[in-house]
């Protein structure tokens, strides 16, 4: 009887014991994906395949835990298609929460590397967002924004945050605030400007202001990886000599036009973005910069090269060592 007794109590201690750590998991569990990631969920799906994928991304440990919850609160078939912004430190409650709210679906938004803060803030607007009030933000940031991110440290106070928007995929709530969607933007560009890459702009006796100065005028005049490179080089050894850097890029951010040759009027405007009036890097980014530009400004290649233009018909970059041979070399290629 004592060994009955004994066993009953042992099947039941394992019981209880199994039924606490099965509900510690559907409700504490976390998956082993730590950053963020794009989660989609797609129109016709049901509950064991989304279950599945959540499990096969690493957002939850075990898709049987998932659906459980799923089960016993009534949201099987509740879920809605869209695109979500989950990571592997979300308990299960929580995914489900917000993939069973519309309110939290995610808006995607592409900013293209070399748009100004402008063409940014109407790609917002392009998805319903708040523009306006973004871009003043950009153009006027406050103290709380500055003080939160080390990559705006050496910025000049007169600057805005022209070339500190990182420019990427985005998946913002469509409850997002401009500063939110301000503050993600800049969080990026914060991770993206690394220890390493800060190491050595550093080393080269630098700011990162500078750098994303040099990498945004680099972004708007080449397209190439090898090209922005040279010319990253060609432009930092003008500045070397006390040569204008005579960039059209910078000439573009004052016309807001898209010219890669503006006349010889328009090179006289009374701006501080002129390169052609004023020797040295203009007083601010003309633009945001993607890595590959970045990179460039931080590592450049020397050459013997001091002047380029692009062939209007091809866009290849035509490098050459003297005036006479770029001068040569716009006439016949038409500018």
């Amino acid at each position: 009887m004592k060994k009955k007794i004994i066993v009953l109590l042992i099947i039941t201690a394992v019981a209880v014991g199994g039924f606490f750590y099965f509900r510690a998991q559907v409700y504490f569990s976390h998956g082993t994906q730590k950053q963020n990631s794009v989660f989609e969920i797609k129109k016709g799906e049901g509950n064991t395949q989304i279950a599945t994928n959540l499990q096969n991304k690493g957002i939850i440990s075990n898709k049987i835990y998932f659906w459980f919850y799923l089960k016993t609160h009534d949201l099987l078939n509740k879920v809605y298609p869209g695109d979500y912004l989950l990571n592997g430190e979300m308990t299960i409650p929580e995914i489900a929460v917000i993939i069973t709210n519309p309110k939290k679906v995610y808006e995607k938004v592409l900013f293209k590397e070399g748009w100004t803060a402008k063409q940014m803030a109407e790609e917002l607007k392009n998805h319903g967002f708040d523009d306006a009030t973004f871009l003043n933000m950009v153009n006027n940031p406050s103290q709380d924004i500055l003080s939160q991110f080390s990559v705006l440290a050496d910025k000049l106070k007169s600057a805005t945050l022209e070339g500190y928007l990182f420019p990427d995929t985005y998946y913002f709530s469509r409850e997002a605030t401009p500063e939110g969607i301000l503050k993600k933007i800049l969080n990026n560009t914060e991770v993206k400007i690394d220890t390493d890459l800060r190491t050595e702009i550093k080393k080269q006796g630098k700011s990162i202001f500078d750098i994303i100065t040099m990498a945004s005028i680099v972004e708007r005049e080449v397209k190439t990886d090898e090209d922005r490179i040279l010319v990253s080089g060609l432009f930092w050894n003008r500045i070397a000599v006390g040569q204008a850097l005579q960039s059209d890029a910078t000439l573009s951010y004052i016309y807001n036009d898209k010219v890669d040759a503006h006349s010889l009027a328009q090179t006289k405007v009374d701006s501080p973005y002129n390169t052609y009036q004023n020797k040295g890097l203009p007083i601010g980014p003309v633009a945001n910069p993607g890595l590959s530009s970045l990179s460039a400004a931080i590592y450049p290649k020397n050459s013997v090269y001091n002047y380029f233009l692009s062939d209007p018909q091809t866009g290849q970059t035509i490098f050459s060592k003297t005036f006479e041979e770029h001068v040569a070399n716009k006439t016949k290629y038409g500018l």
